[in-house]
C-alpha cells in the first residue's frame, strides 16, 4: 500500500534507508569482496569477479527508492514502515538476495 509522503517526508525516510542499508553492507563488505559507495544520495555496490555493479537511489518525483541489480530494475514504495516491493519483499531482502547471486554464503 503506498501511502502519500510530502517530499521532504519522502527525502528523510529514503536518506534513513540508504543510510542503514549502506551501513550494514560497509559492515559486511569486511568480510565479503565487494565495495560500498555513497555518493550524492545513491548507493552503489561493485563487485570485481564477476564485474557487477547494483544502485540503490531515490527517486523524489515519484516517491521511490530504485534498485538496478543483476540487469532488472526493482521499485519499492513506503508502506508506513519500511521500502517494499508490490510482492512485500524489503529493500534490505532484495539487496541481500541480489548479493546472494554473487556470493552465496552472504549473510548481513
Amino acid at each position: 500500500m503506498e501511502l502519500m509522503l510530502s517530499d521532504p517526508e519522502f527525502q528523510q525516510l529514503a536518506d534513513q534507508a540508504l543510510t542503514a542499508l549502506c551501513s550494514r553492507l560497509a559492515e559486511a563488505s569486511e568480510n565479503y569482496d565487494f565495495d560500498v559507495d555513497m555518493n550524492n544520495g545513491a548507493l552503489t555496490v561493485e563487485f570485481e569477479d564477476p564485474p557487477q555493479r547494483f544502485v540503490v537511489s531515490p527517486n523524489s518525483p515519484v516517491k521511490q527508492i530504485w534498485v538496478s541489480a543483476h540487469v532488472q530494475s526493482y521499485k519499492f514504495d513506503w508502506n508506513g514502515s519500511a521500502f517494499v516491493l508490490p510482492s512485500g519483499q524489503t529493500l534490505d531482502d532484495l539487496m541481500a538476495d541480489a548479493i546472494r547471486k554473487l556470493i552465496p554464503e552472504f549473510e548481513f
